[in-house]
């Protein structure tokens, strides 16, 4: 395995052990017709998996129940395990497994050994580094969500790893080098009398992270440009002897972004296989699509270059393969394609089951936990379109939170007024009892608590752009909840307001759909200020709203999950009476479309 200029060798330790890949020929071997040597053939495949996000088990932790959705796919590493298990097995040639990130955030199982019991301090082994190990992956690239739970305890995870963990363009602000390994080159053996192949994983970051989490980052972890980073970084891996380059790329192939343009492009992979020479496949990930196949011309080459996304959760598998041969002395790939496998077609992995199998129990007993009991069934079926009690909910231990830590401050005379999002419409607090399980289903993300001052001008802003993700409907005609909204904004990029009244007019143009921003039935002024409770995500500028980027007045780095945990626990009871309040509503010209 070639070491990059500037990466110490103890930072890419944990591969040097399975740096070669041995592997038997694929084709017959050398002929002669006719007098003619006819070259051999060999074939490489590599499997891709991403965006697992801490799924091991094929398991429902808000359910409490094995998973399952309308198309009956299956999750997580064993079910990946089990197919990449019988793909090796199948294969008459050399196979390579990566992965392209966001691998250690997403579940209560993750959560819980990051939160509740974090490997920071308790010295447990990470359950995504267990079940990654039983795989034997060959490289895994940072996602953004692997800066979610801060520097600590993702260096410590990837120590645990039995393979390097890749992100060239996240370069340390101190050093200026990069703070992770750039890339490895894999020295592969197809045979006996064969040269080695050598096969160049460049690693590639979402410069995201920069906005989604710069309380964890900012000052020092700077992210480059994708596309920039892989063209300084492809010419070295090729200078140091790679014969293949394939690039692990935590970014999408759409070429925009949900930030605004002072970062990087977020999803450029389709736009590095066009421009950047030398790339011969990309694994992509982050965008949670499933592309089986997509083939881009390289602008300078004219080379079609390979790409795959296996969708999200460990449902999919990328299989590619690589038929290559020798060429006056150098590999050449003579053919190459890929497919997308469903993970629900094989039976879990009993070995990855059994690593994690500990861990996982303990979650289950943790979410399984009651909290509170509930006066009634509280849904978050139709949040997105109408006012809900478990929204308010929400937003009411927001308000509580900030008001309770501004007391005594300047801000305390201020109004306090509370953003929420619809994360989950399948999240239900049952009548009775509530679970940690129930709350984690509604707030199903690690977002912290965060305030800042907005005018009311701003607020009218924010709620215009909020307002976008509604489908423009002419009065009169029909509507439907399920086609509602536009395709392209996504639910968690939806925001709804407590502590002010407001309408919605969803038959007007985008930006001027606020008829209505009232407190008490008067009109909120251009220049009156509030005290806006928001989490993280959204006050860094994720989904770049307009405005909320600016000094915090509170942030006590409190997670929002378990602040709702906190107050159920501390009242005993939920009862939409403590927090409901109708204070919003879809119109056109004025008429409740509900």
């Amino acid at each position: 395995m070639t070491l990059p200029t500037g990466v110490s060798r103890r930072s890419v330790l944990a591969a040097s052990a399975a740096a070669t890949v041995a592997a038997p020929l694929v084709s017959s071997g050398a002929a002669q017709a006719g007098g003619t040597a006819v070259e051999k053939t060999y074939r490489l495949t590599v499997l891709g998996t991403s965006d697992t996000h801490g799924n091991v088990y094929n398991w429902d932790y808000y359910k409490d129940a094995e998973y399952d959705d309308s198309a009956h796919n299956d999750v997580g590493v064993a079910k990946l395990a089990a197919l990449v298990n019988k793909l090796r097995a199948e294969a008459t040639g050399p196979v390579l497994v990566l992965d392209a990130g966001d691998t250690i955030q997403g579940t209560p199982l993750a959560t819980y050994y990051a939160k509740q019991e974090p490997i920071t301090s308790t010295g447990e082994k990470h359950p995504m580094a267990r079940a990654m190990n039983v795989l034997h992956y060959d490289a895994v690239t940072l996602g953004n969500h692997e800066f979610n739970y801060g520097l600590p305890l993702l260096n410590l995870w990837i120590r645990q790893l039995g393979f390097p963990a890749l992100a060239a363009n996240a370069i340390s602000a101190k050093t200026g080098k990069p703070a992770f390994t750039p890339y490895v080159i894999k020295k592969v053996s197809l045979g006996r009398h064969a040269p080695t192949l050598r096969v160049g994983i460049l690693g590639l970051t979402n410069p995201g992270s920069a906005i989604w989490d710069r309380a964890n980052v900012e000052g020092r972890i700077e992210f480059t440009d994708m596309i920039a980073t892989a063209a300084k970084w492809v010419p070295i891996m090729r200078a140091h002897g790679a014969d293949i380059v394939l690039i692990s790329a935590h970014g999408g192939d759409s070429g925009i972004s949900s930030y605004g343009p002072e970062l990087p492009n977020e999803n450029p992979s389709a736009l590095i296989a066009e421009q950047v020479p030398g790339i011969d496949a990309i694994l992509f990930g982050h965008a949670h699509r499933e592309v089986p196949q997509r083939f881009v011309t390289n602008l300078t080459t004219g080379e079609q270059v390979l790409l795959s996304e296996p969708s999200k959760w460990g449902q999919r598998l990328t299989k590619m393969d690589f038929d290559i041969t020798r060429v006056k002395g150098r590999w050449k790939i003579t053919t190459k394609a890929a497919t997308s496998l469903n993970t629900n077609t094989v039976e879990a992995d009993p070995r990855v089951l059994a690593a994690v199998r500990r861990q996982h129990e303990k979650t289950v007993t943790y979410v399984n936990q009651v909290v509170a009991a509930s006066t009634v069934e509280l849904s978050a079926a139709t949040s997105r379109y109408e006012d809900t009690p478990i929204l308010d909910y929400i937003n009411r231990v927001q308000t509580d939170t900030v008001t309770a830590a501004l007391a005594g401050t300047e801000y305390a005379g201020l109004p306090v007024l509370s953003i929420a999002a619809p994360f989950s419409r399948t999240a239900v607090f049952p009548r009775g009892d509530v679970k940690i399980k129930d709350v984690a289903g509604l707030y199903i993300y690690d977002n912290t608590l965060e305030a800042v001052v907005l005018t009311g001008a701003e607020v009218k802003a924010y709620l215009e752009y909020s307002a976008k993700y509604f489908v423009t409907h002419a009065v009169g005609a029909p509507v439907n909840p399920e086609t509602i909204s536009d395709p392209a904004v996504p639910d968690y990029n939806y925001d709804v307001f407590s502590g002010v009244d407001y309408d919605i007019d969803i038959s007007r143009p985008v930006g001027s759909r606020i008829t209505r921003l009232q407190i008490g039935g008067v009109d909120v002024a251009a220049d009156a200020r509030f005290v806006v409770a928001v989490n993280n995500y959204r006050r860094s500028g994720g989904g770049s709203f307009p405005g909320i980027v600016k000094t915090q007045v509170y942030n006590a780095q409190q997670e929002i999950r378990q602040l709702l945990i906190d107050w159920a626990q501390a009242k005993g009871r939920i009862d939409p009476a403590d927090f409901s309040v109708r204070n919003w509503q879809l119109v056109r010209e004025g008429v409740p479309v509900f």
